[in-house]
């Protein structure tokens, strides 16, 4: 029989998790066909989430929670989750309420259909124009320079198999994107589509800072194009270079040489100075999350895990 591991990834959301239980409840898993397991991952919030968590696991015996020892950021914390499940599919749910719970039961159907992967696409959002702006420009880049499979809409629900699971166990990657890998993973996928609701418990913390990280993780991990770029620049340079060269040569020549190139000459070597520090920074970035990757550290430490027999029954 199916097994179905729900995650919950939880950063800073003490006043959400008792409506969000409440709410799964009643809408999903009292009329869900299988088995289920929901597992809490505390990344290392601030507040009394750990708490409130291991009260939900006192009251209900599905329940299974984590505590990582700091915050590690989303994807790890859904890789923590990932790594402790035991059901045939696990799906990744959101904590902040915006989310219908009712995807659940509709990924589900069409993982039975026979999809391997399936993916919750935001058809629609009720939040900031801002937000909805740099949501946006991240999708739309990613479509462009790594992932052509990305949905117009982009994601953060999704349902994936077992076998895809332990995919994602066995990567055990750093500095990329968890949905990045399944996409590319490129197994049978399906999509259900939702209108994305408006935050009205808590304040995300999903900030500025750490939306740039994840577009740099993405493209340097799934794409070639910073690499591409440098080439391109270095070879327009390169041929810009030598153009430059022979119209040089040739006013040499003809003895029309004056000190009145100053201003030029300034701007080709601040522009080809730029060029150099950007191409090195890029370099850079590689170098780093090559550096990274072979110190072996893990992607997540667990502080705190309950073991689910000493939850009571309900």
């Amino acid at each position: 029989m199916d097994r179905i591991s729900i995650i919950i990834p939880v950063y800073f959301n003490q006043d959400n998790l008792l409506p969000l239980y409440a709410d799964m409840k009643a809408r999903v898993l009292d009329v869900l066909p299988c088995e289920y397991e929901l597992i809490f991952v505390d990344d290392g919030s601030g507040d009394r989430s750990y708490e409130v968590m291991s009260q939900l696991a006192q009251i209900d015996s599905h329940i299974r929670t984590l505590k990582l020892s700091r915050n590690f950021g989303e994807h790890a914390a859904i890789l923590a989750g990932l790594s402790i499940c035991t059901g045939t599919c696990a799906i990744r749910k959101a904590a902040d309420l915006q989310d219908p719970s009712d995807l659940i039961l509709e990924m589900y159907e069409r993982y039975r259909a026979g999809n391997k992967v399936v993916l919750a696409v935001r058809e629609g959002r009720d939040e900031p124009l801002l937000q909805q702006f740099t949501s946006n420009v991240y999708t739309l880049m990613m479509r462009k320079l790594a992932l052509p499979n990305m949905p117009k809409g982009g994601f953060d629900c999704f349902l994936i198999d077992r076998q895809v699971i332990d995919l994602l166990n066995d990567m055990k990657e750093k500095n990329t994107s968890l949905m990045g890998q399944i996409l590319w993973s490129g197994f049978l996928t399906d999509r259900v589509y939702y209108q994305r609701q408006k935050r009205t418990i808590g304040k995300s913390r999903w900030t500025l800072l750490k939306k740039i990280k994840l577009f740099v993780d993405s493209l340097l991990g799934f794409s070639y194009f910073p690499i591409r770029f440098i080439s391109s620049i270095g070879l327009c340079s390169f041929f810009g270079s030598m153009v430059w060269m022979i119209y040089i040569l040739i006013t040499k020549l003809m003895n029309r040489i004056t000190v009145e190139g100053y201003t030029t000459l300034m701007m080709l070597l601040l522009m080809t100075f730029g060029v150099t520090m950007l191409s090195l920074g890029i370099l850079g970035e590689y170098l780093w999350r090559m550096f990274d990757a072979t110190r072996n550290r893990p992607p997540f430490i667990i502080d705190k895990q309950d073991q689910p027999e000493d939850n009571r029954k309900e």
